[in-house]
């Protein structure tokens, strides 16, 4: 794949000819992703396996000890994309590769030398979601084609971060276009732009959204680390989905300035990683005061140290709350054998269960959140392109939705716009609908998490983060039929959210989801590294072509 260039798309599901047989099962020999492999390998491929298995210290111990450089590693991400993303299973996880990685590496590699390292970030490859600022020759799109040659003025605040910590920015993620917020009928990890992002679980399964090419990438080890972003589930859904960690944090924690918007009120970015410690230290170079992001004005002072948080694996002491009524309850009895083998980790781990806890009357809350949705994304995207303008003179969605009705067989092969057009149809931020929709959403959402965790006297709560991942259908769309939805509360409150792999259902990822009050990430995390590391229930990806029933 060229820099830069569209990434190509069939109406096809992916059908194994005995070349893609091949070049799949090479890519196997070589190439596990996260976790590891029990499969004996010949000395020749000791190199990369092993690169593939590290984590961020491993990583960085190597480039210490002279044993491996920013560019080896960035040669490294880069070969994997190519037989893994645009060969091989073709994930299509990638929408851009950024032409000034390699040199940004070598530059690191000097500075190393001279000066020595950044911090823990120095020299490792992250990749970005598609619909956050880059001020280099990559395009910031939302994965739609309305914004194709659109490039930022600059970096977006928490890239500017990344940057700073040494980072390594390798590319631009594929997504569900427009965050997934431009049709009921969408299929996770479509865009017009880059295609259909595929599970590498199994293939013709949804990867989920709409963070789905970081998820992906990250689950594949096609980077170490990648940056998603959530308004509701995007991170923690993908994250539980491929298999890998994924941080929502409270809502101002990690600036939002940069990202193409959905609605200010719930939007942010989050670290998705392999492992608990990668995701933290991640969210330590993101989480710095934006003095311009309103959102900002509770940042913690001072800031939690996010890796001396993990701790010692011991969660004695610690309340934790189990959430029953999530959306999904019962739909699949795997996901609730998996649910409470975790409760009982969690319980040998030392922690106190309350089961359940008593999240209350949340009457009302979705019909609330959607309009704040509509209205928001209406007046915030009008205001990111009126600042940033775009090469097709997008001023807002109703030169979107004229656009995408003239490109339809383009931009809309499969599902239409009618978020964009119900959107379109709400007023200004004024309106008192809108005002009494965002003060009930919040109103209820924190109602629920502050008051279960009051009533109990808990540190957090916990429940499945997703089911079983569906089958991808781009005629009808996404089946949530037996999917788990426990993301809203945190989304809609603008409270943490951590998501980490708790076991699989027929080979398919399924997600513990640790959630919390405003700033709770350090107690989130350490619980969260306590399961990690007593339960190990990471799932390497096989990149199976389908589930075969027998």
């Amino acid at each position: 794949m060229s820099s830069g260039a569209h990434r190509g798309f069939s109406s096809h599901l992916w059908i194994f000819s005995l070349v893609g047989l091949a070049m799949l099962l090479a890519s196997l020999l070589v190439l596990p992703g996260c976790g590891g492999s029990e499969r004996e390998t010949a000395p020749d491929e000791q190199a990369g396996l092993q690169l593939d298995l590290q984590d961020i210290a491993q990583l960085q111990s190597l480039m210490e000890e002279g044993e491996l450089t920013a560019e080896a590693l960035t040669r490294h991400c880069l070969d994997r994309i190519a037989q893994l993303d645009d060969a091989g299973p073709r994930l299509n996880a990638i929408i851009e590769i950024n032409p000034d990685a390699l040199e940004i590496a070598v530059a690191l590699d000097g500075e190393r030398r001279q000066i020595g390292p950044r911090g823990p970030l120095h020299g490792i490859p992250v990749l970005l979601k598609a619909n956050i600022d880059t001020a280099d020759r990559m395009t910031t799109t939302a994965g739609s084609l309305a914004l194709a040659g659109h490039h930022a003025g600059r970096d977006a605040f928490l890239v500017a971060r990344l940057r700073e910590a040494g980072a390594v920015i390798l590319g631009k993620t594929n997504l569900s276009e427009w965050a997934n917020f431009r049709s009921s009928r969408s299929s996770s990890g479509w865009s017009s732009q880059g295609g259909q992002t595929r599970n590498p679980h199994v293939l013709d399964r949804s990867p989920c959204g709409s963070s789905s090419g970081s998820a992906v990438a990250v689950a594949a080890r096609l980077a170490p680390l990648a940056v998603g972003t959530e308004t509701d589930g995007s991170v923690v859904c993908p994250s539980g989905v491929n298999g890998i960690v994924g941080i929502k944090p409270t809502l101002g924690l990690i600036s939002r300035d940069g990202i193409i918007p959905i609605a200010h009120s719930q939007d942010t970015a989050g670290p998705m990683a392999c492992s608990v410690r990668d995701a933290a230290l991640m969210l330590a170079a993101m989480a710095v005061r934006d003095p311009d992001d309103p959102a900002s004005g509770e940042f913690p002072e001072p800031r939690p140290d996010y890796l001396a948080a993990l701790g010692d694996g011991s969660l004695k002491g610690l309340r934790v709350g189990v959430m029953r009524d999530y959306f999904g309850a019962g739909n699949h009895t795997r996901v609730e054998e998996l649910f409470e083998a975790a409760i009982a980790v969690l319980k040998k781990l030392g922690a106190e269960v309350v089961d359940p806890a008593d999240i209350g009357d949340r009457e009302g809350l979705d019909t609330a959140e959607y309009t704040v949705l509509l209205y928001e994304f209406k007046a915030d995207l009008a205001g990111y392109l009126r600042v940033h303008g775009s090469p097709n003179g997008m001023a807002g969605l109703a030169d979107l939705i004229a656009y995408n009705d003239a490109n339809s067989g383009n931009t809309m092969p499969w599902f239409g716009q009618e978020i964009f057009s119900e959107a379109a149809e709400k007023g200004p931020l004024t309106d008192q609908d809108y005002l009494e929709a965002l003060a009930l959403s919040k109103r209820l959402s924190r109602q629920a998490i502050d008051g279960a965790l009051d009533k109990d006297d808990l540190d957090l709560i916990i429940a499945p983060t997703n089911g079983p991942a569906w089958v991808v259908d781009l005629v009808n769309g996404d089946n949530f039929g037996t999917s788990v939805a426990s993301s809203t509360l945190p989304a809609v409150s603008g409270y943490p959210n951590v998501t980490l792999p708790m076991g699989a259902v027929h080979g398919l990822p399924i997600g513990l989801s640790v959630f919390g009050t405003a700033h709770s990430e350090p107690v989130l995390l350490r619980a969260a590294y306590a399961f990690e590391q007593a339960a190990a229930p990471r799932r390497v990806p096989e990149f199976i072509p389908t589930i075969v029933v027998e």
